[in-house]
């Protein structure tokens, strides 16, 4: 993981809402961004804009499946950043 990358991740971990997310995406697996913006108390245009934040750091991908897009962490890139978090 190049550090580029890293600066990314850490700037999309830097706000508790997308923390939030990426906890509650961990805890169910797989989500659909309907159930994100059921879930917490702010618009559907800025949980898109924080889901977009999380995907461009690679520590969330997305998957379009007809009219809807279903969100999940990507474990080996929250393996390699845990991993990193761990040699400081």
């Amino acid at each position: 993981m190049n550090l580029e990358q890293l600066a990314k991740i850490f700037k999309a971990l830097g706000h508790p809402t997308r923390i939030k997310i990426v906890r509650h995406l961990i805890e169910i697996d797989t989500c659909i961004c309907g159930e994100i913006v059921g879930i917490f108390p702010y618009s559907q245009s800025t949980i898109s804009q924080h889901l977009k934040i999380l995907k461009e750091s690679g520590i969330v991908c997305g998957e379009v499946e007809g009219p809807k897009t279903y969100f999940c962490v990507d474990k080996t890139v929250l393996e390699q950043f845990k991993q990193y978090v761990n040699t400081l």
